[in-house]
């Protein structure tokens, strides 16, 4: 079983940017959801110029699996999620996005820092300006040095996980409620 052990936090600053290894565009779009967590989701990265090849996937998502004999998560479960994740032909993806009704796009920057594949999404289209960075573990015990551009930790919040923000983005929010997030995460209302 596959397993993404991974952490969430808000982008303040761009000392970031000095760390970017590679970037790419993402479009992806999800087939299917549910309450439980469960998301079946394609993702097309195209290629940068006209010689490269574009990459696409479809991906499963599901809640890590509840302790056998156990009626709740292990802790930090909110860290840790099945996944599974199965190549495709880039010409299906775009086929497969045609049909969704939800979906998003952001550029992805991998970065070089240690104690984890680290990246940072800039969100566009009706998600900009959010900018959130990932890191993704071996453990959930695992520590993580945090750089001084991580705000607050978005881990486990679902209204801010990609699924929710393809079904409702950031622009369609109340300008309460998004005001409200950044109260509640402790950020600057700037980022918005």
């Amino acid at each position: 079983m596959g397993l993404e052990i991974e952490r969430r936090f808000l982008v303040v600053g761009d000392g970031w940017r000095r760390h970017v290894r590679w970037q790419g565009q993402l479009q992806q779009g999800y087939l299917a959801g549910g309450a439980d967590g469960f998301t079946l989701r394609v993702r097309l990265i195209p290629g940068p110029d006209a010689t490269a090849q574009a990459r696409a996937w479809l991906t499963l998502k599901a809640p890590a699996a509840v302790e056998q004999g156990g009626s709740e998560a292990a802790p930090g479960a909110a860290l840790v999620r099945q996944e599974f994740e199965y190549p495709i032909p880039a010409a299906d993806a775009g086929a497969l996005l045609a049909l969704t009704a939800h979906r998003l796009s952001k550029r992805r920057h991998a970065l070089d820092l240690e104690g984890g594949d680290w990246v940072v999404d800039v969100f566009e289209g009706d998600n900009a300006p959010l900018v959130v960075a990932e890191v993704e573990l071996g453990s959930p015990e695992q520590p993580v040095t945090l750089p001084d551009w991580c705000g607050p930790e978005l881990t486990g919040r679902h209204e801010l996980s990609n699924a929710a923000l393809a079904h409702a983005p950031l622009a369609s929010w109340a300008p309460e409620r998004r005001h409200g997030l950044l109260q509640a995460l402790g950020s600057q209302p700037k980022i918005f």
